[in-house]
């Protein structure tokens, strides 16, 4: 899919640091990103957030390819996470108008902590907090952090999500069949 709007800024590193915490979200250190993802991973504070608009679709990206942990996978809107002294709601903010070039009201839905490995190279292990916001701005994607975007609907997205879980990440899965359960309401404008 081709997409006119785009820009092209580094926004995160790897030697960035992130914010180590407790199963109870009690801050218990920083560490560099790169060594949070080694191995199983070391648990650390982030966020995950999903666009919907007016007609009810949701935005989910394709990872760029150059990313260590689930390249050209498909994704939700945009995650990331905090930095030091940042609240979750300033970081969600900050990283949905790095990546999409958009501003939406945000609702904080839930946390929860998981961990997934990634082929050998690396793992997520987090406490994420999800979030949803409604917009219906046209995004112009960060080409450093997404290579592709697109709107769909929920129907659709259902038919994708049964017939070809693998191209997805894995926390997308568990967030979305989540906030679809225990949820509904946050998807609607």
């Amino acid at each position: 899919m081709s997409h006119p709007a785009t820009k092209s800024e580094i926004v995160s590193s790897e030697e960035e640091l992130l914010i180590l915490v407790d199963g109870d979200d009690r801050e218990v250190g920083f560490l560099e990103k790169s060594a949070c993802h080694d191995g199983a991973g070391v648990l650390h504070r982030a966020f995950s957030l999903f666009v919907l608009n007016s007609a009810g679709e949701v935005l989910i990206q394709q990872r760029a390819s150059g990313k260590r942990l689930w390249p050209d996978y498909w994704s939700n809107s945009c995650c990331s996470h905090p930095r030091r002294g940042e609240t979750m709601h300033e970081a969600a903010r900050r990283r949905l108008h790095q990546e999409l070039g958009m501003t939406a009201p945000l609702e904080f839905l839930y946390k929860f902590e998981y961990q997934a490995d990634y082929r050998g190279l690396g793992a997520e292990h987090e406490l994420c907090s999800v979030y949803v916001g409604h917009s219906d701005a046209t995004p112009v994607i960060n080409t450093t952090e997404i290579g592709d975007w697109r709107w769909i609907a929920r129907d659709d997205l259902k038919r994708e999500l049964d017939t070809r879980p693998e191209q997805f990440t894995p926390w997308f899965l568990m967030e979305w069949e989540r906030i679809l359960r225990d949820h509904p309401a946050a998807l609607h404008a």
